[in-house]
């Protein structure tokens, strides 16, 4: 049974910086590709950064060069470590594989709030 869990949200003023992980159990990890995503409030969940099993990584225009998404296979973890946030980053930030994701693998994500 794959489980996935997201910390390190939390309350940050505009332009701070913030690195979440997500823990994974399970065998999927060594195999897949795995992403960042978010969902605001009354939007739809985006992924917004992905990193293959060899470190290859793409990003959503909206972050790239403020995100940087990392992976350490021997943890089972992915990062992500958000600089430069803003109030538009506001939003639960979840984990699954990517690009394409399982719908039972979401866990409770972590929530990121940016605000002054």
């Amino acid at each position: 049974q794959v489980r996935l869990a997201e910390s390190g949200g939390g309350l940050v003023q505009p332009g701070g910086s913030l690195r979440l992980s997500c823990a994974a159990s399970g065998t999927i990890f060594s195999i897949q590709t795995m992403g960042w995503y978010r969902q605001a409030p009354g939007k739809q969940r985006d992924l917004v950064a992905s990193i293959t099993t060899g470190g290859s990584t793409t990003y959503a225009d909206s972050v790239k060069g403020r995100f940087t998404v990392s992976r350490d296979n021997a943890k089972n973890t992915v990062y992500l470590q958000m600089n430069g946030l803003k109030p538009e980053d506001t939003a639960v930030y979840y984990c699954n594989t990517a690009p394409r994701y399982y719908s039972t693998y979401w866990g409770q994500g972590t929530q990121v709030t940016v605000s002054s």
